[in-house]
C-alpha cells in the first residue's frame, strides 16, 4: 500500500495501541476492542507526532493487518 506507514507510542501509555497515516493524511489510532480492530481518526488539536516510531508491518497483528488494508482501500 502506498505511503502508508504504521506507527505505535515511544513510551507506551495505551499497549497495544497502534497508528496509521497514509501519505500526508489523518493519523488513526487502531484498538482492539473485544476480538474487533477499530480505528478513530486522531484529532491534532491534542496529538503529537512526536510522540511516534514507526513500526513494521511484519509486527502488526493479522486480525489488525487486515482491518487496515479494508480502511485504506481506494
Amino acid at each position: 500500500m502506498n505511503g502508508l506507514r504504521i506507527y505505535v507510542i515511544s513510551q507506551p501509555k495505551d499497549p497495544g495501541a497502534f497508528y496509521s497515516r497514509r501519505e500526508n493524511g489523518p493519523f488513526y489510532r487502531w484498538t482492539l476492542d473485544e476480538s474487533n480492530w477499530s480505528a478513530a481518526r486522531v484529532s491534532s488539536s491534542n496529538f503529537s507526532a512526536k510522540n511516534l516510531s514507526a513500526t513494521s508491518w511484519k509486527l502488526v497483528p493479522k486480525a489488525l493487518q487486515k482491518s487496515i488494508v479494508e480502511h485504506y482501500q481506494d
